[in-house]
């Protein structure tokens, strides 16, 4: 006769087992939702040339959706029927935070790509419903006078005639890249991104990109990630590239940002958990402002200020052959100007609200947002092409920002968990964060 203590622990061993198995068939349906969801992004393709960012998974997948070409309108029903399927295979308040967050992402991905169907086939969104439907997250709203002190210091420190935005792109000409130092000084830029990443996080062996340099596009640069830890990435010469571009870009799209973001993302979901759902992103989800949140805060991280400053000094200014007397002056202008980068968010608000036209647009982003007329009328063809997508970038920043550092001085390995994690933007937000102008 097993004494008690023999019973409780077969009772256990018991127990463990059922856990165990019921897990794995968790883990199993979940598979099987998740490759739905994938053929589902692929189907949408076939109507939205931006939809579908990177794919890495099966190539038969995407043949299929090239031929079989589902309508909108059977995609939609399909989507509506996964979404009812997945929320029926919730996990247990007793799993794993990462199972539970895989559930979370994948339900939540789906409803967004359920309003980008909808959007396809007509239906239309106020600029904020749009971004909450697709990037789980509302961008605040301000006016004119929001912007107005920080004007009012660029106007002192932009002393002279003529616009503000005219002293602007005077005082900026001094810090342009020529056309034919463009290479060496991104490859200088990358060359150290690179290595301050790789201090701090472990990248599997042989991933890589390659850089280059194209014109005609809306943005100023993009990361096309190609799957087994590879990255395209291009950069746009249509207008005047400076020299703190340089650093932005080589952070944001390379390292830690979107090349480093994808690669993890592959290695730690992918390939070691089999979760099938991440060999495809869709650009018009709650993924992009996780995205552009990171590989925005991703520049802070691998080069704070004056680390980065006297990097520039020392490296970027003399590779660009620029003089760097002015480096310093330089990024106090720009630390001011970057404070108004909400203005670009209002811009696009109000144009897709139909408040405004796109020449009003670009006047509104010429005024508070002292963008050039050119490349103000490049940001509204942005802003025609991806429409609410603006907000991923400051708001996504923000957002990343006020989550990373209420977790510890660790900025790093809290960056690092971040970018290698199904978390959605909602489960980042932080009560008080209101981001205006200072």
């Amino acid at each position: 006769m097993k004494s008690g203590i023999e019973r409780w622990a077969f009772s256990l061993g018991l127990c463990a087992v059922f856990f165990m198995a019921s897990t794995r068939a968790q883990d199993a349906n979940m598979n099987t939702l998740a490759e739905q969801y994938v053929r589902l992004v692929l189907a949408v393709g076939q109507h939205d040339a931006d939809y579908v960012d990177a794919y890495y998974g099966p190539p038969e997948w995407r043949k299929e959706a090239e031929t079989r070409k589902l309508s909108l309108s059977e995609i939609g029903s399909r989507a509506s029927t996964l979404a009812q399927a997945v929320a029926a295979a919730k996990p247990p308040l007793a799993a794993d935070e990462m199972t539970q967050l895989r559930h979370e992402y994948l339900a939540r991905q789906l409803e967004a790509v359920r309003t980008r169907v909808a959007m396809l086939m007509g239906t239309k969104l106020r600029f904020d419903e749009e971004s909450k439907a697709l990037y789980d997250a509302v961008a605040p709203t301000h006016s004119e006078a929001d912007f107005a002190s920080v004007l009012s210091k660029l106007e002192t420190m932009l002393p002279g005639g003529g616009t503000l935005v005219d002293r602007y792109d005077n005082f900026r000409k001094s810090f342009i890249i020529p056309k034919d130092r463009l290479d060496p000084v991104f490859k200088a830029a990358i060359d150290a991104c690179r290595s301050r990443t790789r201090q701090h996080i472990t990248l599997p062996p042989g991933e890589s990109f390659t850089v280059e340099y194209v014109t005609n596009k809306s943005w100023s640069g993009y990361n096309w990630y190609q799957g087994s830890y590879r990255s395209l990435i291009q950069v746009n010469t249509d207008l005047p590239i400076y020299v703190d571009r340089a650093i932005d870009l080589a952070c944001h799209e390379g390292y830690p940002g979107h090349h480093v973001y994808n690669v993890l993302l592959e290695k730690n979901l992918l390939r070691d958990r089999g979760w099938i759902e991440f060999s495809v992103y869709p650009l018009f989800s709650p993924q992009s402002l996780i995205a552009e949140g990171t590989a925005n805060y991703g520049i802070e991280v691998a080069f704070p200020r004056p680390e980065r400053l006297e990097f520039e000094r020392r490296v970027l200014f003399p590779a660009a052959q620029l003089k760097s007397e002015m480096a310093a002056r330089y990024y106090e202008v720009l630390d001011l100007v970057d404070q108004l980068s909400y203005a670009g968010n209002e811009a696009a608000r109000r144009y897709l609200n139909g408040e405004i036209d796109a020449k009003a647009a670009a006047d509104w982003l010429e005024k508070y947002g002292l963008y050039s007329r050119p490349r103000a009328e490049q940001r509204v063809r942005f802003i025609e092409q991806y429409r609410s997508y603006v907000i991923n970038y400051n708001l996504g920043k923000d957002m990343v920002a006020a989550y990373i550092e209420s977790r510890g001085s660790d900025r790093w390995s809290t960056f690092a968990r971040l970018v290698s994690s199904p978390r959605l933007p909602s489960s980042l937000a932080t009560p008080n964060l209101h981001p205006t102008p200072k």
